[in-house]
């Protein structure tokens, strides 16, 4: 699209360099596991929720998401409000306890370590299955990120896909080796920042383009009224819309969000944080679903298709904007699809470390060992996903709604129970966790009538049957200890207090 620009090359590489100080910066400041996979839990409020939204969002804010709003129109609202529904009861119900659970849970670092240690599983069980479960759906999650990234640099520079793909996979690699959680944490932390300028921005100039809003409107009826109903969901009956709206079970069982909660320097901070958390996420999803129909009306009577639409964005700026504006809202792009990318690497790369290779491999293993296998983990796991990604049609919605939904069922019901039922048991926990993975796994190689039902629904309602059934009927219970715990913390919530800071 814009070969040999130069202008635009050196704001990438200028953007890229940033990124990679921030991790050589925090690689002299790792001294531990705990400081490369947790930052020693000392997030700020406003590092904590950038960090989580924009690694939350990922390339698929800027690509996928204006894409579907491309072909569909309004009715991608209803995955915008399941979305931000769920990311507001995830601060307002999770975030807090978790921070706490954790902490006074034998101060867990990982949430497979929670797991072991909020159910006292001496048989590892816990820890090692949800840890392979992690590997698993992050495999698939990172490497949408390194196929949005491959498409970013191949529809920009026109430079072969499989090309374009290496250099944003060396990229992330790089800083996410070097700094571990705080890099990554604090180049979040800018990205999100880009990222809603960004998505703001393109749309209103297009608009202005266009001759206003009232213009807007009457190009996008004359293309088809629908793309401004938002219940045409409702055409094919309820499965549609039900599955749209369902995307927000998922952020209950989301590890790389769910260990910014843990991370976060005080359980009083997380207010602050998921007001400026929400204010991001609200910006930022209205925004896509405007790119994608604002889009349509813009490139009219041209039509992207749907191979094309998850384009849009990058159309949209480099035939609206100056090379070097160009440049810096593409690297909005590329920070979107580096926040999530370095995330999921860092967390997979702490679930081998910290609950597979200590636990099955190097029980003795020093601090210095495990961050440094902390690190190959990260190169090893990247390779991974990059053979994954090499397929240039790849959908990046496609990958992420399916490590969405492993996630969401296999570790969002057992998170729930864990923090606000006390008779959970730990056969429950690992019932549910298996049963929601597993459900997800068969039920997307399913078509046809129930089965269009977004896989999340059924893997997240059977997983908490099974959780309930399975503690109900284990007759011993949780032991005396768990239950002590479990009051502890009760109290320490209800009292409005915090002691384990």
């Amino acid at each position: 699209m814009v070969p040999d620009n130069i202008n635009i090359v050196v704001i990438f590489a200028a953007y890229l360099l940033f990124m990679i100080s921030i991790g050589v910066l925090y690689y002299k400041k790792t001294e531990n596991l705990s400081d490369y996979i947790l930052g020693g839990r000392k997030l700020n409020s406003w590092v904590t929720a950038l960090s989580a939204q924009a690694s939350d969002m990922s390339g698929w804010l800027l690509l996928g998401l204006p894409g579907y709003a491309y072909l569909s129109g309004m009715e991608s609202v209803w995955l915008g409000i399941g979305l931000a529904a769920g990311t507001y009861l995830n601060w307002k119900f999770v975030a807090k306890k978790l921070r706490q659970y954790t902490q006074v849970a034998g101060d867990s670092i990982t949430i497979p370590v929670y797991f072991e240690n909020r159910f006292k599983d001496k048989s590892h069980s816990l820890r090692i299955i949800s840890s392979i479960l992690i590997l698993v759906f992050f495999l698939l999650y990172t490497s949408s990120g390194l196929v949005a990234g491959g498409k970013l640099f191949n529809t920009v520079f026109e430079i072969p896909y499989q090309q374009a793909l290496l250099i944003g996979a060396l990229v992330i690699i790089t800083y996410t080796f070097l700094g571990g959680f705080m890099a990554v944490c604090w180049t979040d932390f800018f990205q999100g920042t880009l990222m809603v300028c960004a998505i703001a921005l393109v749309p209103l100039a297009a608009m202005k383009g266009i001759g206003g809003y009232d213009s807007t409107v009457s190009i996008i009826e004359s293309i088809d009224p629908q793309l401004l109903n938002p219940w045409t969901a409702l055409a094919g009956g309820a499965i549609p819309l039900i599955s749209n709206l369902a995307w927000g079970l998922g952020y209950f069982g989301m590890p790389h969000i769910l260990v910014r909660f843990m991370a976060i320097e005080s359980p009083e901070k997380i207010k602050q944080a998921r007001i400026i958390a929400m204010v991001w996420v609200i910006i930022s999803l209205i925004f896509a679903v405007v790119v994608g129909i604002v889009g349509r009306a813009y490139l009219y009577p041209e039509f992207l298709g749907e191979a094309g639409s998850e384009t849009i964005f990058m159309v949209m700026i480099n035939n609206m904007f100056t090379p070097i504006i160009a440049g810096i809202l593409l690297a909005a792009i590329l920070a979107a699809i580096m926040s999530t990318a370095d995330s999921q690497l860092l967390v997979a790369a702490s679930a081998f470390t910290e609950d597979i290779y200590r636990i099955i491999m190097r029980k003795n293993a020093g601090e210095k060992e495990l961050v440094w296998m902390g690190r190959f983990a990260v190169i090893i796991i990247s390779a991974i996903a990059y053979l994954i990604a090499r397929d240039p049609n790849n959908s990046v919605m496609g990958l992420v709604s399916y490590a969405w939904a492993g996630f969401g069922a296999a570790f969002g019901p057992v998170i729930l129970f864990s923090l606000f039922w006390r008779n959970t048991t730990r056969n429950g926990a690992l019932g549910g966790m298996i049963v929601g993975g597993l459900t997800v796994i068969i039920w997307k190689q399913l078509s046809g009538g129930v089965f269009d039902l977004y896989e999340i629904v059924p893997g997240f309602l059977l997983s908490c049957i099974t959780i309930y059934a399975i503690s109900i009927l284990d007759k011993e219970g949780p032991a005396e200890e768990i239950l002590r715990e479990f009051d502890h913390l009760k109290q320490i919530t209800l009292g409005g207090k915090n002691t384990h800071k």
